[in-house]
């Protein structure tokens, strides 16, 4: 009987191991299976299956250091830069002399939550197991206002929740922004890193109350989503707007620091009036209005032929609504007259009764050769609008102490057929530190420039200037050493920046060239000022030589030659103009 029971529980512990045997094999099974494909590779079926489309945000989403949120205190930098640069926009298009205010608070994530707390301390330690310092970065409101025409209802979501949206991107004007990405790309910064949306109050018409939306953006299809709208009476002005995100960031005082952005943009815009408030409320400043006009509003102009290309013209002809090739050339190309476009189709050998649309691929790179060949003026230049001599010299006086300015703004030149226009000021002396490289402010469509100094052509030009010509120590290769503060500016159409992150200028030979001939210029006058100095303190020290010889000298004259008080006292006064004018001569 016992022998029995035995043999029943081995058949029913054989019966019950029997199925997991099965599992293991048929797991080893799709091992093998795996590792055969795996050695064989993917089919092309297979490859398919996992392919989709990127979006841009996504794109951006990964690979934010593109835009400049590479690190705590430059992403805060960053979304304030976008925040202000579009406010100066909007007021000087708007014909409004810009009051514009940047409130910079710290705030504690979850505070008064458990959860919150949790997830902060969660945050520490990972940062500290990747090797980073638990602190790296803190969370910050950003808040930014201004007194511009506003936005209507229509173009907020899409201004602050879709990338890539924008009207400066295929004008040809100068204005500070240029892509499309900046303040949309700052609100989807926030979102990563806080989960916020984006907080727009905005005022289009005085007559209305403001309208305030929080916006997020849909990351898989570059799409604004509006998470809570509504109306409110609480607004500062008749009409702007007034932006609020959260992010995560390091607030620091210095050269690269917030602070120093807005100083340097009080600098290049001595127009505006921005009142800055650091973190915990203690620190306000208010860096005043310099002049009380705005600047001239530049006009939008044609592309020129010489900065076309082939792919580019391509388009342009397949989509021109133009009868004839000569018209579609005078209507959508500056600077071409009936003549220039004649000579253009002559040298292309095309008929110029000929339909845009009609233009077949070898005739329309013989036609972007001879666009190229054929002379024509350079473009017009009303489309830039300058700082000017009188308001650059104006706004460095405001900023920076010193005992001798000067400023310069050179002719309009031209590259890749876009016009750009160079302008250089110069401060020395004064409060300026004497014994560190001189001080370079680096402003792109008026715009500061404080990263990748090293990799910007206006460094490039200044260090390559001489500047021991014009009484300066400079070390090889480097900038000047004293007490001096250059500040470069460039004004252009599209500025050749050398990422999307705007931090520095590309070093075209045309713009090197520019920079240069500015600098030296101004280097020029600085010499004239310093060997002036110079020989006015060496008269000085001549003058402190005779105050304090020539009585001993006609006392000893007195003594040798027996001369009376009224001898001694006439010879004393020929001595002294006797020195003077050999002093002066």
């Amino acid at each position: 009987m016992a022998a029995r029971k035995k043999k029943a529980k081995a058949r029913v512990g054989s019966k019950r191991a029997g199925p997991k045997k099965a599992g293991r094999k048929k797991a080893g099974a799709k091992k093998g299976t795996a590792r055969k494909r795996a050695r064989r590779g993917l089919s092309a079926q297979e490859m398919a299956k996992s392919q989709r489309e990127i979006s841009v945000a996504e794109f951006f989403a990964k690979n934010r250091h593109l835009l400049g949120y590479d690190n705590p205190s430059k992403a805060l930098l960053t979304a304030v830069r976008e925040a202000v640069d579009n406010a100066l926009d909007a007021c000087e298009e708007g014909g409004i002399l810009p009051d514009i205010d940047v409130v910079i608070e710290q705030v504690k994530a979850g505070s008064g939550a458990r959860g919150g707390q949790a997830a902060e301390e969660t945050k520490r330690k990972a940062r500290k197991a990747r090797g980073g310092p638990a602190g790296t970065a803190d969370r910050y409101r950003v808040i930014v206002q201004d007194n511009g025409p506003g936005i209507v209802r229509a173009q907020v979501t899409k201004i602050f929740g879709k990338l890539l949206y924008g009207s400066k991107f295929h004008r040809l004007r100068m204005s500070r922004g240029q892509q499309g990405i900046g303040i949309s790309a700052a609100g989807l910064y926030g979102q990563l890193t806080t989960g916020k949306p984006v907080r727009v109050t905005t005022r289009a018409s005085r007559r209305k109350p403001a309208l305030r939306l929080d916006i997020v953006i849909d990351t898989q299809k570059n799409n604004p989503k509006v998470l809570r709208e509504s109306e409110t009476r609480e607004f500062a002005h008749p009409t702007g707007t007034r932006i609020e995100l959260e992010l995560e960031g390091r607030y620091a005082k210095g050269p690269r620091g917030v602070f120093e952005y807005l100083h340097q943009t009080a600098l290049a815009n001595p127009h505006a009036q921005i009142t800055f408030v650091a973190p915990g409320g203690t620190e306000k400043h208010t860096f005043t209005r310099a002049v009380k006009d705005l600047p001239e509003q530049p006009r939008e102009i044609q592309p020129h032929p010489y900065g076309i290309e082939l792919g580019t013209l391509i388009k342009m002809l397949s989509t021109s609504g133009s009868r004839r090739v000569t018209s579609f050339l005078q209507s959508e190309f500056s600077r071409v007259s009936s003549k220039v476009a004649g000579a253009m189709v002559d040298e292309a050998e095309i008929n110029g009764a000929k339909g845009p649309k009609r233009v077949t691929r070898d005739e329309a790179e013989r036609l972007y050769t001879a666009m190229n060949t054929v002379r024509v003026m350079a473009p017009p230049t009303d489309c830039l609008a300058p700082i000017g001599d009188e308001t650059l010299e104006a706004g460095l006086r405001k900023e920076v102490e010193a005992d001798f300015y000067t400023s310069v703004t050179r002719s309009p030149a031209v590259y890749r057929g876009n016009p750009f226009q160079i302008e250089v000021a110069l401060a020395y002396g004064g409060g300026l530190g004497a014994d560190a490289s001189a001080r370079l402010y680096r402003f792109a469509n008026r715009v500061p420039l404080l990263y990748q100094q090293g990799a910007c052509a206006m460094t490039k030009a200044a260090s390559s200037i001489s500047w021991r010509s014009y009484d300066l120590a400079q070390p090889r290769g480097g900038l000047p050493v004293g007490p001096l503060a250059i500040l470069v500016h460039i004004a252009s159409v599209w500025v050749p920046f050398t990422s999307e992150s705007k931090e520095a200028v590309a070093a075209y030979d045309e713009i090197h060239k520019e920079i240069r001939l500015a600098l030296q210029e101004c280097g020029r006058r600085l010499g004239l000022f310093l060997r002036k100095r110079k020989r006015l303190a060496e008269a000085g020290r001549k003058t402190d030589y005779i105050t304090t010889y020539l009585p001993p000298i006609a006392e000893a004259l007195k003594d040798l030659l027996h001369l009376s008080d009224s001898q001694a006292g006439r010879v004393s006064k020929v001595l002294g103009e006797t020195l003077r004018k050999s002093r002066t001569s």
